[in-house]
């Protein structure tokens, strides 16, 4: 598997160099457990360019998922999975780095073709919104955003991405190159039958407001994190 890093301008040029482990050999895997269903594409023109949207239902959460595609992708395209965030992504809260990523995401795709897969009922790493503002509510008591889960007897990360697997199944991709930080979703998506080809930095979205959180998800949660922080 190679690594290609981004800056946070996505118009640079992406350059190539080798990652951990890992090689770029097909392996036949069972296919995503979690059960999705194609419901509509339609075209919707955004700021970061016009998009195909198609929506997912997915069968064992309920949630309503969405692909976000730019031209037609094919295996080695870009794709981000990317969790919501509505404090990151609607109110442009600097405690996380969630905003600025979807953005740096889209941009991506936008230029260079791909898939940006949005994940509904992520909120807060998958724990949920009201539980999400509990542990923002702790951590100002000085816990870390790992153990403030922990004492809300929650986990420390949630997220399933099975569906994500299915959904890039149906759109026919077996091999992608993932544009992320955290090898959890890589772990996931090759459980599911999906190739990652590369892991693809974003280094988006540092802020002095969100230097502990990203110190954390490096130090204590494993995430490959290239920011100044």
């Amino acid at each position: 598997m190679t690594e290609t890093c981004f800056s946070t301008n996505p118009s640079s040029p992406p350059t190539t160099t080798l990652s951990e482990g890992g090689d770029n050999t097909c392996t036949v895997r069972p296919i995503a457990i979690s059960g999705v269903t194609f419901e509509v594409e339609t075209t919707i023109p955004t700021e970061h360019g016009t998009f195909q949207f198609r929506a997912y239902h997915d069968l064992v959460t309920g949630s309503e998922h969405l692909a976000i595609v730019s031209g037609t992708p094919t295996d080695g395209c870009f794709v981000r999975v990317h969790s919501e965030c509505l404090t990151g992504e609607i109110f442009q809260s600097h405690k996380c780095e969630c905003g600025p990523q979807l953005d740096s995401a889209l941009n991506i795709i936008n230029q260079y073709g791909g898939v940006v897969i949005y994940m509904r009922g992520h909120e807060g790493r998958g724990i949920g919104l009201i539980n999400k503002l509990k542990a923002y509510r702790l951590q100002e008591t000085g816990l870390d955003t790992l153990d403030a889960n922990l004492a809300l007897g929650l986990p420390a990360d949630d997220r399933d991405y099975s569906a994500a697997a299915a959904i890039l199944h149906d759109l026919r991709l077996r091999a992608v190159r993932l544009l992320t930080n955290n090898p959890d979703k890589v772990g996931q998506l090759t459980k599911h039958g999906i190739t990652v080809l590369e892991r693809v930095p974003l280094t988006a979205g540092a802020h002095p407001a969100n230097s502990a959180y990203l110190r954390t998800k490096r130090d204590r949660m494993g995430h490959l994190l290239q920011h100044t922080i």
